[in-house]
């Protein structure tokens, strides 16, 4: 996928942006150590001098360094970005050739699978103490899995495992919630039809 622009919320103006939609680089993985570390530790330090209720287990605490490295000239296995200027705000991680379709209706089909979607930490309701800067992060980033999808012949199927603290995203953009998968550290498994994804643009519209 080439560099695309995407619709950012940005609250403080109750205006649009427009962001850039592209393949992860090493200038991601830069921007998450400069800038996401400092920014999630400092949220936690804040969040809890303020006895703030924070459930921690809910930040991630992925090393994209190291995930951004691995995945660099790999073709069934690479990521998206969302960069706004030229910071870093959004990182997705998706594999196209070990995962396939769950639900009955679609069973064994192939899918993108999202291994790892993340936002920055300043575009966090639950982990900053001030307004978050960006939304619609997350949403961008699972449109471009489901246009990778469409693009690979998979027609938007798409499947993932959630951290508990976003099932409720997954839930509210329509995937399907397969339950508890207790082979992937217990995690809840959601996956999207082609009807699902034509539904999930519409919304948008």
């Amino acid at each position: 996928m080439t560099i695309s622009t995407v619709p950012l919320w940005q609250p403080s103006t109750q205006s649009w942006v427009e962001a850039s939609l592209q393949p992860i680089t090493q200038k991601d993985a830069s921007d998450w150590a400069q800038y996401w570390v400092p920014a999630i530790q400092n949220g936690l330090q804040q969040a809890l001098s303020q006895t703030a209720i924070v459930d921690v287990n809910q930040i991630p605490r992925w090393n994209w360094k190291v995930k951004i490295e691995a995945v660099q000239g790999l073709l069934s296995k690479n990521g998206f970005s969302i960069v706004y200027e030229g910071v870093t705000q959004g990182l997705m991680i998706y594999d196209l050739s070990v995962h396939r379709c769950r639900l009955e209706e679609q069973k064994g089909k192939d899918l993108v699978y999202v291994e790892y979607l993340e936002v920055a930490p300043w575009n966090r309701g639950d982990l900053v103490q001030e307004q978050a800067r960006f939304g619609g992060i997350g949403s961008a980033l699972l449109a471009a899995a489901i246009e990778l999808s469409r693009q690979e012949g998979f027609k938007g199927r798409i499947g993932l495992h959630s951290l508990p603290g976003s099932e409720s995203f997954y839930d509210n953009v329509g995937m399907s919630d397969l339950g508890i998968d207790e082979s992937s550290e217990g995690l809840r498994y959601f996956e999207m039809t082609a009807e699902q994804a034509t539904a999930f643009f519409r919304k948008g519209d």
